[in-house]
């Protein structure tokens, strides 16, 4: 068994609060070297990205990589759009759920794994505002029980 050596880049914590996460898939990414070295120094934002599919092909579109400081006038733009590296099966798959009402693909965050750069896609459904507020009352009573416990 492979040990895996992770180290989080960033997260979209935003996905969690807006949306119902039904399947999470580790997928690759293609970057520029400017890039990869605006991640080593933590220069993320997922915030507003969401993944595509177009001709088959998965990209991520409005994912912030900020400019890399000591780069020359081949810096790369930050909020350009990236492809991400699926199999065709599983490009097919989650095309057919997308289709569905309601889903969506968004990256959830950008890690490092054994030195390479991945990004976590989940497959989303949409929460409605009521649906909100009951996550908020649930996180809610969960951090008081915990407070009382740890009392």
């Amino acid at each position: 068994m492979q040990n895996k050596e992770e180290k989080n880049i960033t997260s979209n914590r935003k996905a969690f609060h807006d949306y119902f996460i039904e399947q999470t898939i580790e997928v690759g990414v293609v970057l520029l070297g400017t890039e990869v070295k605006a991640l080593r120094n933590g220069k993320a934002n997922l915030v507003d990205a969401y993944a595509s599919i177009k001709n088959g092909e998965v990209w991520m579109i409005n994912a912030h990589i900020g400019v890399y400081d000591h780069g020359n006038i081949n810096n790369h733009e930050p909020l350009r759009i990236r492809k991400l590296l699926l199999k065709r099966s599983e490009i097919r798959k989650l095309d057919n759920k997308i289709k569905q009402k309601g889903y969506s693909l968004i990256p959830l965050r950008i890690y490092f794994s054994n030195g390479k750069v991945k990004v976590e896609i989940g497959l989303a459904r949409g929460k409605k505002a009521y649906d909100k507020r009951e996550t908020i009352k649930l996180k809610d009573a969960k951090r008081d029980l915990d407070r009382s416990v740890k009392l």
